[in-house]
């Protein structure tokens, strides 16, 4: 694929994208989506936290 078809793949994309945002977030379903976006940042966050819990008292028991 050259340069010029990667480029115009990548704008229809973000195009498309950009559309589905527009319209989730001019629909009666925004405060839905963001509510979901929330919870799953927030799972994540909790993810993360415990894995660098573990890596950290990992790194402590090597080091000690």
């Amino acid at each position: 694929m050259s340069n010029s078809s990667k480029a115009v793949v990548s704008f229809i994309v973000g195009a498309a994208v950009g559309v589905a945002v527009g319209y989730f977030l001019n629909s009666d379903k925004k405060d839905e989506l963001v509510d979901r976006l929330k919870y799953q940042a927030d799972k994540l966050k909790e993810k993360f936290n415990k894995k660098k819990e573990q890596f950290e008292a990992e790194l402590d028991n090597e080091l000690a």
